[in-house]
């Protein structure tokens, strides 16, 4: 389980629950904007015991068990990887986890960012997109990518990113 899974799994907790994030964020002793961040997946720090406060005001548990080989993707540690393949540093999982989350490129990763859209294959970016996309609102880890793109001038290949219905 990633992080972000945990946001989102709280922020459909909450809605499910009919609180709005400043109520949940109130009863649990946390700030609103700490909940938001954790519910978009910007993983603040956030101690244990802040953590399982908020989660047993939503009738939630956190459980400790074996991790699972089950066949998932991979499109997360292929696209890092693909990005990284050219650099000395690396790009991250969680760095770009977080830039398609937020629509921010972190410091020092433009050209990671830009090899991986130019040069991946687009079922790896549409792989991407839809790995990262569960842990978000629909239509938001698209809408960053766009943005991504036009950030770094590397808009050519986004229809073929992005799905059009």
């Amino acid at each position: 389980m990633r992080l972000q899974e945990i946001g989102y799994e709280i922020r459909r907790a909450r809605i499910g629950r009919g609180l709005t994030q400043a109520a949940l964020a109130r009863s649990a002793g946390l700030s609103r904007v700490t909940l938001n961040q954790l519910e978009r997946g910007v993983f603040p720090e956030l101690g244990a015991r802040k953590l399982q406060a908020l989660l047993e005001h939503l009738g939630l548990t956190l459980a400790i068990q074996p991790a699972q080989r089950a066949r998932r993707s991979d499109a997360i540690r292929v696209a890092a990887t693909t990005a990284s393949v050219s650099f000395k540093q690396p790009l991250g999982e969680d760095e770009l986890i977080l830039a398609l989350l937020t629509g921010k490129i972190p410091a020092g990763k433009r050209p990671h960012i830009r090899l991986l859209f130019e040069e991946a294959a687009p079922s790896l970016v549409r792989g991407l997109i839809g790995e990262v996309g569960r842990w978000s609102k629909p239509g938001r880890v698209e809408k960053n990518v766009i943005k991504l793109a036009h950030d770094i001038g590397a808009t050519e290949r986004i229809q073929e990113w992005i799905k059009s219905d």
